[in-house]
């Protein structure tokens, strides 16, 4: 059933969301596809992207995502919101020059001070040869980069090449399970192309709505930290369907994109940490509250994991592991009713199957008090 009507509700918005999420229902598509249709998976640890594809593609296995990063068809960089992505190859080269101001204004906002007086193209310059003769983490190409320019701060530094040049990490940091520093070199070297020439943001706002449509120009700005599109979609207006929300805001989509009834029956579904869909938003009452999200979200920049209910954030969760144990702890933020736990153990214990294969004792526990 498609929701035709030019005012769409809040469960009408979070229904569309989910179908775009893949999030409704498991898809069969392959782990690049759905990187690919999500632009994008936030990455600032290297396992939430794992969990979010498992939760979302039917019959996914962690090799799906590791072949993918080790064979260099995914990479990991700086991207929307200036924040760690893990994208495909291919959307590395098509994204990062779209962002390219975005990264800019984000260094001269961080670090403007430090870097005064300095030529930037001269600081990434040597940046980009340093990282492309000898892979480094930031800590020392910092401080290469400060025996070049004394008397400057090496981590700011560090992160002007980073947000001037588009810095990858390589493996084993992104594969399932591994740990150690990050490690950078150019997209350029390690992927062996160019980036692409088109600056135009055009393709990347499409592409946006249909991964989290319908949605304002400020909900497409919040995600990609993108500025003035206002003229960009009045351009792309013929391409487009226009709604309002309830409050009245404007909203834009794709025509055919997928806007299922609101009261379309939503599975429980567990996010991993960072999950986009909690963050690509100005306005998320669509998938969670104002005092949900000062829950999940925390002041030093985490977001924690969480899980949906009826298609709405509920509670939250962690894995707590001991030597053949793990125990999938939940904290719901209201009361379940006995249809809704049993469903949540269900698809609890198969989240412990993937993210904790192998162990012997798993088991899924409620922190009514947390």
């Amino acid at each position: 059933m498609t929701q035709d009507a030019d005012v769409l509700d809040r469960r009408a918005l979070n229904r569309a969301l989910l179908a775009r999420q893949l999030l409704l229902e498991r898809s069969s598509t392959g782990a690049a596809e759905a990187v690919e249709h999500l632009v994008g998976m936030q990455a600032q640890a290297p396992d939430p992207p794992y969990v979010g594809l498992w939760t979302r593609l039917s019959g996914f296995e962690v090799e799906d995502l590791s072949r993918l990063v080790s064979e260099r068809a995914a990479v990991r960089l700086v991207l929307m919101r200036g924040t760690l992505h893990l994208v495909t190859a291919r959307d590395c080269r098509r994204l990062r020059p779209v962002l390219r101001g975005v990264l800019e204004r984000q260094l001269s906002g961080a670090f403007g001070r430090q870097l005064t007086g300095l030529d930037l193209t001269e600081v990434a310059a040597h940046g980009k040869e340093l990282v492309e003769k000898e892979p480094l983490t930031l800590g020392a190409l910092g401080a290469r980069l400060a025996e070049h320019f004394p008397g400057r701060e090496p981590f700011a530094l560090a992160n002007a090449v980073r947000n001037l040049e588009p810095l990858v990490q390589i493996p084993p940091r992104g594969l399932w399970g591994e740990s150690g520093q990050a490690v950078h070199t150019t997209a350029q070297a390690w992927l062996g192309e160019p980036l692409d020439e088109d600056e135009s943001p055009d393709a990347t706002v499409l592409r946006y709505l249909a991964a989290f449509g319908p949605a304002s120009v400020k909900d497409v700005q919040t995600w990609s930290g993108l500025t003035r599109l206002t003229a960009v979609v009045r351009r792309l207006a013929p391409r487009l369907r226009a709604f309002r929300d309830e409050n009245g805001v404007q909203l834009y989509d794709l025509p055919d994109a997928p806007r299922p009834a609101g009261d379309t029956p939503a599975p429980v579904r567990y996010l991993p940490d960072f999950d986009n869909i909690l963050l690509s938003h100005a306005d998320r009452s669509r998938i969670m509250t104002e005092e949900q999200r000062g829950r999940v979200f925390t002041r030093n920049g985490l977001i924690r994991p969480t899980f949906l209910v009826d298609g709405f954030v509920h509670g939250m969760w962690r894995i707590d592991r001991g030597r053949d144990a793990a125990a999938l702890v939940l904290t719901p933020f209201a009361p379940l009713t006995g249809r809704v736990r049993a469903e949540l153990v269900e698809e609890g214990m198969r989240l412990l199957a993937f993210a904790a294969a192998g162990c012997s004792d798993p088991e899924v526990r409620f922190d009514e008090g947390g």
